[in-house]
């Protein structure tokens, strides 16, 4: 789960220009997403294939992605540094 919503986090991020994106606030958006999502531990090569194939699904991905909006914005609002450190992404 921490490699997927590693690589969504950025594609999120773009919807929402004003969320700080220093690394205190990216870890702190992972760290609540991951807590808000269902953990998927295997420890065969079959539980891998069956979590990868579901990590597939439009319904998996619009959940995780849900999740991190979620996160960004508990985030935005309550950030562990002073607002003046914010830190806005310009791409």
């Amino acid at each position: 789960m921490e490699d997927v919503v590693d690589t969504l986090i950025p594609y999120v991020l773009k919807d929402y220009p004003e969320a700080c994106v220093c690394p205190k606030c990216i870890d702190d958006i992972k760290a609540l997403t991951l807590n808000n999502v269902p953990q998927h531990y295997v420890v065969t090569e079959k539980g891998e294939a069956l979590t990868k194939a579901r990590m597939l699904s439009s319904q998996f991905k619009a959940d995780v992605l849900k999740e991190i909006s979620i996160s960004i914005k508990t985030v935005s609002k309550n950030p562990r540094h002073p607002l003046s450190e914010k830190v806005v992404s310009n791409d």
